[in-house]
């Protein structure tokens, strides 16, 4: 948990660990001294190496049988050159200096190509020397040390525990486990070498009523993090796994059951679980620089959140306080430095309410009249150029009171509870959205009151954070997130946290959505 920090930090998630001796292996001095000579020798004025490598691991039950267990590596490098404050970039599978070199000349002859369309000269913010670092992040147990014979029979565990359960029809289990290894090497002399783990483990229950021909669903909550596989087992006692699987079916026949909502504006006590995603959506997308000034306007959208209202625009009540960062401990946006060799940091988007900040990479920092970048630039592979990504955005928790959920529904006469994320929907310009849940409870007279279904919520993004009345305390500050953050084109990948407190809003739009749908 974390409260609110300076505008600008910059905190060490590192451990004691080291990065994987296969990956080092890899000649990558070699590499590096070979493309970066050449990229000088054809003219670059900057030059950078990255060497990328992903393995990833899915397995997959559905009533515990497996039926599917995919493993991949993917292994490149990739050359990105400035020449005349023009972009080049190339990128090659093989992993010999011969072809590191060939790799930077065709950057360079991609810049030069290309110098006569561009219309603006890039510019990169200065960012200190970092010789021979190295940064691991914070895990214990590596999944892909642990036989996946074992990994299935933990899975088939659970779903074993979900299925014996009266009402529960069908019963799907997965995990999805990554290993991200980088190398970084520029011409300003950085040599960095990462390594970070990051897993997302879901089941999910399903009772069907063959008569009328419908079916429910409730799976668990726990969000993908940047632990290793003892957040699977409850080892580190991040996630109640037993407790969770026991209440999900009662959860689930009482969903059934539930009466559906009345649709009209109703005052909500929304949990972190559900509340990341739309933190994500109406803010982290937001305040991305690249989109608040139309650069990334044909995938998903720019921002309503211009720089010309930087310092004024009022994005929510004043106890909203909103920071981005790429050092929060499990993060899965956390890293040591990011893909132009920048250190991780923590910084200010909303403050007081207002719009204070941005994400950015080296080339757009200049633009926003910044003498140093955020840290915010990320490829997902070495044959896709980096390009600006979202941070860990998170809402801060009251630094006064530790004010608990509890302690929130008492405020509420009647509203709603919701729980868990589910679908969502948001405009091109991160302004008008719509979002579901897993489970809603309703509250009366300030205590719970058994659940309701068919529950949509409905705003724009400055009226419902302006509706905030109240942020729950640091026990309640939970980190959420998502592997499947989509962006650019062609499209890139990328995994990000969103911590948040509980937090109470007054008046929310709630819609019907089985009234909505024609139903």
């Amino acid at each position: 948990m974390s409260g609110p920090p300076a505008s600008v930090v910059e905190v060490s998630t590192a451990t004691s660990r080291d990065v994987d001796e296969q990956f080092r292996a890899l000649g990558l001095g070699a590499l590096a001294e070979a493309a970066l000579s050449a990229a000088r020798a054809a003219g670059a004025e900057h030059a950078d190496l990255r060497v990328h490598r992903l393995v990833t691991q899915s397995i997959r039950l559905r009533d515990t049988r497996v039926e599917a267990v995919t493993d991949a590596t993917e292994l490149g490098l990739a050359v990105r050159v400035l020449v005349d404050g023009t972009w080049g970039f190339a990128s090659h599978a093989a992993l010999t200096p011969e072809t590191a070199a060939a790799v930077a000349r065709r950057a360079v002859t991609v810049a030069t190509t290309l110098r006569a369309l561009n219309r603006e000269r890039v510019e990169l913010a200065d960012e200190p020397r970092y010789d021979d670092a190295s940064w691991v992040s914070a895990y214990d147990l590596d999944p892909f040390a642990i036989p996946t014979t074992d990994k299935v029979a933990l899975l088939q565990d659970y779903s074993a525990q979900l299925s014996a359960a009266a009402g529960v029809d069908h019963v799907t289990a997965s995990v999805l486990q990554v290993k991200e290894q980088t190398y970084y090497a520029d011409t300003a002399g950085s040599a960095i070498t990462q390594q970070r783990v990051r897993l997302h483990p879901q089941l999910e229950a399903v009772t069907v009523d063959t008569e009328a021909g419908v079916f429910e669903t409730m799976r668990t909550l726990a969000p993908p993090v940047g632990r290793g596989w003892e957040y699977v087992t409850g080892a580190d006692r991040t996630w109640d796994w037993a407790a969770e699987l026991a209440q999900i079916p009662d959860w689930l026949a009482e969903k059934v059951g539930a009466p559906s909502v009345v649709a009209g504006a109703t005052d909500l006590v929304i949990d972190p679980t559900n509340l990341w995603l739309t933190i994500h959506e109406s803010i982290g997308h937001a305040t991305e620089y690249d989109r608040a000034i139309g650069y990334e306007s044909a995938y998903a959208g720019t921002s309503f959140a211009t720089p010309d209202q930087l310092g004024t625009l009022r994005y929510g009540t004043p106890i909203m306080h909103v920071t981005g960062d790429r050092v929060q401990r499990h993060g899965l946006a956390t890293v040591g430095y990011d893909d132009e060799g920048v250190a991780g940091q923590r910084w200010d988007l909303v403050r007081d309410g207002v719009l204070v900040g941005y994400q950015l990479d080296r080339a757009f920092a200049p633009r926003l009249g910044l003498d140093r970048s955020n840290g915010c630039s990320y490829a997902d592979s070495a044959h896709h150029v980096p390009i600006q990504r979202m941070a860990n955005v998170s809402l801060q928790p009251d630094p006064h009171h530790d004010t608990s959920t509890a302690e929130l529904i008492s405020r509420v006469e009647d509203g709603i509870y919701i729980v868990g994320d589910k679908s969502w929907s948001i405009d091109m310009q991160r302004y008008n959205f719509q979002f579901t849940g897993q489970r809603f409870f309703r509250i009366r007279n300030g205590e719970l009151a058994g659940q309701l279904r068919d529950v949509a919520y409905q705003a724009t993004t400055t009226d419902f954070w302006g509706s905030m009345e109240a942020v729950g305390g640091p026990s309640t500050w939970q980190l959420g997130g998502a592997f499947n953050c989509g962006k650019a084109q062609p499209g890139q990948v990328a995994a990000v946290s969103h911590g948040c407190p509980s937090v109470l809003v007054r008046g929310v739009d709630i819609l019907n959505t089985r009234t909505e749908g024609g139903q």
